[in-house]
């Protein structure tokens, strides 16, 4: 019980101090509330920057004398003057502590001032959202304390080198190590400040088409037109070429269209922009425009030229059949064709000269004739060598029935 009993009567010999102490607290606190109320509305009118600046050195003032009156109150000031002069001259000593105090104020002060410096800049730009300007302000705050701790370090004289150096070593080998996903945030810091285009563009990438959906600061999504996502890394969208079709609002397209060669061309000319410029999914602004681009093999090709509004893939094929088919219905109706590819083919003159054709079927008929002489020959001296065999003859002299021929002779002479 000697513990609370002392306590007890520690607190009430005290009382007045703590009253005291508690009474400045709270109005500290309640002039730091009625400061920042007071810049909140002074944001609208003034630069936010000054306001920031202003409203720190305000509570800088007042945290110091809050301070001052914490160490009068409890009867400090011999306590805090000799620690000062153990550290050192209490001029200096004081000089440094204000200005260590400054720094930290003014670091607090700064990294409020960079946040609504981003805020403004995600409002002012649409492309920016709300989590790369979040990774922004973290990663200036981070780079603001870290100024701020080593003016700190300097002004109380520690000895910096060592750290360094290891700061030194851990970033080579933190850079050797991720050098690619490195690579890629500075690349995204680059396209975020340089803007090439802005979530919902249509853009195309390399071989890569489509909306851009997100924009964060390692890679890039967009969104094909065959509702694939792609993801590219923020270094490959900056080294490749990037072509964006949205920038400007509008979107010139194209589509060639052929007309036979004995047509009037200025006429087929004029009924296409007129009927291009009669289609709600084509702009009368910049006009429409029907240009002669070359002689085709079977057609005159004109170049049919106009622009849509707010360009999109889905817009810019729906223009696309809108002229096709309103060109054609049109061509029709004036008797205008759109010829096919076709070949024309025309026999030369004949004169006297070599025909290799005729001569060739004359060839062909003589051999066959030749062929069929050889072969009645050939029949022939058959029919000729087999002769005694028609009469019945043979080799050694008797007919075919086997009777000797002389006896048949002399039979006959009887008679």
């Amino acid at each position: 019980m000697a513990i609370p009993l002392a306590f007890g009567v520690s607190l009430a010999a005290h009382a007045d101090q703590l009253a005291l102490s508690v009474g400045s607290l709270v109005a500290f606190v309640a002039l730091w509330w009625t400061i920042s109320r007071v810049g909140e509305r002074l944001r609208d009118e003034l630069d936010l920057r000054l306001i920031d600046l202003l409203l720190g050195l305000l509570v800088l003032c007042l945290a110091v004398t809050e301070l001052g009156a914490l160490v009068y109150i409890w009867g400090l000031q011999s306590l805090l003057v000799s620690v000062i002069e153990r550290f050192g001259n209490p001029l200096t000593l004081g000089a440094k502590a204000f200005v260590s105090l400054a720094i930290v104020v003014l670091a607090y002060v700064g990294t409020g001032v960079v946040k609504r410096a981003i805020e403004n800049a995600a409002k002012r730009r649409d492309g920016v959202s709300d989590h790369e300007a979040e990774i922004t302000f973290r990663i200036a705050q981070l780079v603001i304390y870290i100024g701020g701790l080593l003016a700190l370090l300097g002004l109380w004289e520690i000895d910096l080198s060592g750290l360094l150096i290891g700061a030194g070593f851990l970033g080579i080998v933190l850079g050797m190590a991720a050098r690619q996903t490195l690579g890629a945030v500075l690349a995204g810091f680059v396209l975020m400040f340089a803007r090439p285009f802005e979530i919902g563009d249509w853009v195309q990438v390399g071989d890569n088409e489509g909306i851009v959906t997100e924009i964060s600061i390692v890679n890039t999504r967009i969104q094909t037109f065959d509702g694939e996502y792609v993801m590219l890394p923020n270094d490959y969208v900056g080294s490749e070429e990037v072509v964006n079709r949205s920038r400007k609002g509008r979107l010139r397209l194209h589509v060639e269209v052929g007309v036979d060669y004995e047509t009037d061309v200025d006429a087929a000319v004029d009924i296409a922009e007129e009927t291009m410029g009669d289609l709600d999914d084509v702009l009368s602004v910049p006009r429409p425009q029907a240009v002669l681009t070359e002689f085709g093999d079977s057609a005159v090709t004109i170049d049919l030229r106009f622009w849509i509004d707010k360009p999109s893939a889905r817009r810019k094929w729906r223009a696309h059949t809108a002229v096709i088919s309103a060109v054609h219905e049109a061509f029709a109706e004036q008797d205008i064709k759109i010829p096919f590819p076709q070949r024309e083919l025309s026999a030369r003159p004949e004169t006297d000269g070599f025909r290799v054709h005729d001569d060739a079927i004359d060839a062909s008929d003589a051999d066959a004739t030749s062929d069929g002489e050889r072969t009645d020959d050939d029949i022939e001296t058959n029919d000729t060598d087999t002769g005694t065999d028609e009469t019945g003859d043979t080799d050694d002299g008797t007919d075919s029935d086997g009777t000797d021929a002389d006896s048949d002779d002399t039979t006959e002479e009887k008679r």
